[in-house]
């Protein structure tokens, strides 16, 4: 195994990183701006570099090799960022379709307003709330397989799901009263 593996590097290491760094990263930029949205390139670029870092005991030898090599890096990494959110969106708009993965045409006016508060709503709920409700409704997970996905018990698992269905709640009706504090929370001074 290389030496470096696992992300010790050396003052020589670093070196390297900078020179490269600074060869390369107006061009890596441009690369990644004309690809994503400005807003989105700044992440790019950053977790770029970090697969550079962690993968510098692969860098080229020769200097314009090592130019296509970070441009491989960010190919991929867009790849990947693509992927996440086309998951993220199918996601979002699954949200709206009826349980069982059956897709429907809606003419109810009613039905296909809640659907677009669960849009609007999905986002608004943290990485780790989604998760959990996908997990148990669109995957079909029972508690017990949902739990050895996130590496918890399953009465973690439960308790999670009630926390992000009550916050799912709150997202979809703000008259949604929030959970009250407890007797020890309020003589401390916090709030849920």
């Amino acid at each position: 195994m290389d030496e470096n593996a696992g992300g010790r590097h050396d003052a020589q290491d670093a070196q390297l990183f900078r020179d490269l760094h600074d060869a390369v990263l107006t061009d890596l930029e441009r690369f990644v701006r004309r690809r994503v949205a400005p807003s989105a390139a700044e992440d790019v670029v950053a977790d770029v570099l970090l697969v550079v870092w962690r993968r510098l005991a692969d860098l080229p030898a020769d200097r314009d090799a090592r130019r296509a090599w970070v441009f491989g890096i960010a190919r991929n990494t867009l790849l990947t960022a693509r992927r996440g959110e086309r998951r993220r969106e199918a996601l979002a708009v699954r949200v709206g379709t009826e349980r069982g993965g059956q897709e429907s045409v809606v003419d109810d006016p009613e039905v296909l307003a809640r659907r677009l508060d669960l849009v609007r709503a999905w986002p608004r709920l943290s990485a780790e709330d989604q998760e959990v409700l996908a997990l148990t409704y669109w995957e079909d997970l029972t508690s017990a397989h949902a739990a050895a996905v996130l590496g918890v018990t399953p009465v973690a698992l439960r308790l999670r799901l009630t926390r992000a269905r009550r916050r799912l709640r709150r997202h979809l009706d703000p008259t949604v009263p929030g959970p009250s504090p407890s007797p020890s929370a309020l003589a401390e001074g916090r709030t849920p």
